[in-house]
Formats: C-alpha cells, sequence, structure tokens
C-alpha cells in the first residue's frame, strides 16, 4: 500500500462486512491505513445508516447505497443460474466508488490523486466535514464529473 500510495496511486479498500454479530468491530485492516480510503455501504436514501452488515468508524471517508431501506433486501445487481443474486456490502461500495473515482479521473486525466480525491469530497454530502463514522457520505457522481 505504502508504495502504491507512494507513486501518486488511489487506493480504496473495503471498510468492512461482516454478520450483524461482529459489525462492532469497526474498520478493518488495510482500509483503516492512512494510505487508503475506507468505504462502506448505507442503506438507501441515507448516507449514515449502515447496511446490516457493514462496518463504520472515523476511518472511513466515502459511503455508497448498498441496501434497501425496507429491511434486509440489498438491491438485485446480478443472476445466478437464472434466479436473482443479492450482492453489497463494503466490498461492492468499494468498487462502485473506485469507478467513480475512474470518470473524475477520466474526464480530468492530468488531475493527481488529490485533486481527483477533493473532487469526490466536494461532490459529498457531508463536505466539507467529515462525519464522524460515515467520512463525506455518499458521492453526487453528476457533480463529481462536472
Amino acid at each position: 500500500m505504502k508504495y502504491a500510495y507512494s507513486k501518486g496511486k488511489l487506493i480504496f479498500c473495503a471498510g468492512g462486512t461482516s454478520t450483524s454479530f461482529t459489525t462492532f468491530v469497526g474498520v478493518i485492516f488495510p482500509a483503516w491505513m492512512p494510505e487508503t480510503q475506507a468505504i462502506t455501504g448505507v442503506k438507501e436514501n441515507t448516507s449514515n445508516q449502515k447496511c446490516d452488515v457493514c462496518h463504520s468508524g472515523s476511518e472511513i471517508d466515502f459511503t455508497y447505497q448498498m441496501e434497501r431501506a425496507s429491511g434486509n433486501s440489498i438491491p438485485v445487481l446480478s443472476y445466478y443460474n437464472g434466479q436473482t443474486d443479492y450482492v453489497g456490502g463494503s466490498s461492492v461500495a468499494t468498487a462502485s466508488t473506485a469507478g467513480i473515482a475512474a470518470l473524475v479521473w477520466a474526464k480530468n486525466p492530468s488531475w493527481t490523486r488529490d485533486q481527483v480525491l477533493n473532487k469526490m469530497r466536494q461532490s459529498s454530502i457531508y463536505y466539507p466535514t467529515k462525519n464522524a463514522d460515515y467520512g463525506y457520505g455518499n458521492i453526487n457522481v453528476l457533480q463529481a464529473v462536472q
């Protein structure tokens, strides 16, 4: 992580996804490292209600909507053997957030890692104040790429 960071790379890590019995653990390694951006999943229409199996904590930088507010039904994102399959949690939230960063960087290819991160922060719900458990919250993608 330290080597990639020293080369200007932008590193996103999942804050952690566990059973409801172990979500108290907090943000897991390597997401708590200062060289990474820690991401967690939240329920729809919120930026501060973690999904049932997601971790939160002061190390979280951004959130991404991963679970419906009306229960444990995570949005259907894929199919397996003709059946809907539910996927979600901080890992999927992390991949989605990395995709947002890729869009911002593609729109501004001469930018540095810090410029991309600043644009993402400025396009987030809690900017300029970081939430104690959910970082800058959900990113407004349209605002981030404009």
